[in-house]
């Protein structure tokens, strides 16, 4: 005759089965809480980013209306076209150079991170235009992750 073997679990076998089941939830949360401090940091590290090309940008746009009343003052001071960018040459605002001969203005704004190239194009007088945007670079310094 054949012995039936019973196997049964006492409450040791329950309390053992909820206290790895407690501590799996345990770990999955730590795991959650982790993942949400890093997407907080990137989420801030992105928005300070983008606002300091903003503000470059915002600078950047500032410099061209300043140039604009530079070149309105000198349009309704001079007769030609030569004595008119001759004159925009000696009142450029701080910062900015055109080259002898040329119609181009630039310009660069920098943050240290960061550096905005500008240039416009001086039109000429008389046009509905005065100025039209040439070169507009943003550029970044990026620290080397691999070394």
């Amino acid at each position: 005759m054949r012995r039936k073997s019973n196997v049964s679990f006492g409450p040791g076998a329950a309390s053992l089965i909820l206290i790895v089941v407690i501590l799996s939830m345990g770990v999955l949360g730590m795991l959650a809480l982790m993942n949400a401090r890093n997407d907080a940091r990137l989420s801030d590290r992105s928005l300070e980013v983008v606002a300091a090309g903003f503000a470059l940008n915002d600078q950047a746009e500032r410099n061209v209306a300043e140039l604009d009343a530079v070149l309105v003052r000198c349009a309704a001071a001079t007769y030609s076209d030569e004595a008119y960018l001759n004159a925009v040459r000696s009142n450029l605002p701080d910062g900015m150079l055109m080259g002898e001969g040329e119609r181009i203005v630039s310009w660069e704004l920098t943050d240290g991170l960061r550096t905005l190239s500008c240039a416009v194009e001086i039109l000429p007088q008389g046009e509905a235009e005065r100025l039209r945007w040439h070169e507009h670079r943003l550029t970044a310094v990026t620290e080397d992750v691999w070394n």
